[in-house]
């Protein structure tokens, strides 16, 4: 078993010495996962949850909880990072979001826990985000992903769970898809799924639009405006597209930009 780095020759808890370590180039992935109601869900995806853009705010959340971790945890270096980040993965069956954040520095020492910290306060602030709608969200599944660097070197995490993502593609990795025929795309400036899907979203927000009841008025699935908005789908059909404008007393076009 290995020494416990934290306690020193007495037992007593300390913070490690690493000034006789060389700087290296640190990055760490962690995960955390948070189950929700299909009323939460779907505000969340849609962004109508009562306090407003759930993802933005717990975006951000994140990002500031892990220049922080030596703030919350005791025996944690001040680390001067490089880069932090945030990323979400919704469930194919709309019952739970991913959380993923990744973490970089160049130092003395490792962004384990800035990563860990990362996802943890960026599913608690999802659970702030959406407690209105459902108190009995459920946080899990909070762990190390991987990392590299240090004299450890590279760790890559066993694969366990059966968290199916709705977006084919992994984080934080993004393709850019080609559109389908009969498949309506944003205007051309707009070509990238991931910004037509935040227009969308943002559209439906400024017109307090929700999936099931505006799906309803125009005739169609709300399935097909949550598969989009989930990223299970590259894009809305044209029919779809068309009859949910009808609705909305807009353009096609006027929901893409």
């Amino acid at each position: 078993m290995s020494k416990l780095t934290h306690l020193d020759k007495h037992g007593a808890a300390h913070m490690v010495d690493v000034s006789a370590k060389e700087a290296s180039d640190r990055e760490a992935t962690a995960e955390a996962t948070i189950a929700l109601s299909p009323e939460a869900f779907e505000a969340v995806v849609e962004g109508t949850a009562p306090k407003g853009d759930v993802f933005a705010v717990a975006r951000i959340a994140g990002i500031m909880a892990a220049k922080k971790t030596s703030e919350l945890i005791p025996l944690c270096h001040p680390l001067a990072l490089t880069n932090a980040s945030v990323e979400f993965e919704p469930a194919a069956d709309g019952s739970a979001i991913r959380i993923l954040s990744t973490v970089k520095t160049t130092g003395q020492t490792g962004v384990e826990m800035e990563a860990l910290t990362a996802a943890s306060i960026t599913a608690l602030t999802i659970y702030d985000m959406i407690k209105a709608v459902d108190k009995n969200a459920t946080i899990g599944g909070v762990r190390l992903i991987a990392k590299s660097g240090g004299k450890s070197g590279e760790y890559r995490a066993t694969a366990r769970g059966t968290f199916k993502p709705a977006a084919a593609a992994a984080l934080p990795v993004r393709s850019k898809p080609a559109t389908l025929m009969g498949e309506v795309a944003a205007p051309r400036p707009r070509a990238d799924t991931a910004v037509q899907r935040e227009a969308f979203r943002a559209f439906m927000a400024s017109h307090g639009l929700r999936a099931t009841e505006w799906a309803k008025t125009a005739g169609v699935s709300s399935g097909q405006i949550l598969a989009f908005l989930t990223g299970k789908s590259r894009a809305i059909p044209s029919d779809v597209a068309e009859k949910l404008a009808h609705a909305a007393r807009v353009r096609v076009e006027d929901m893409f930009r």
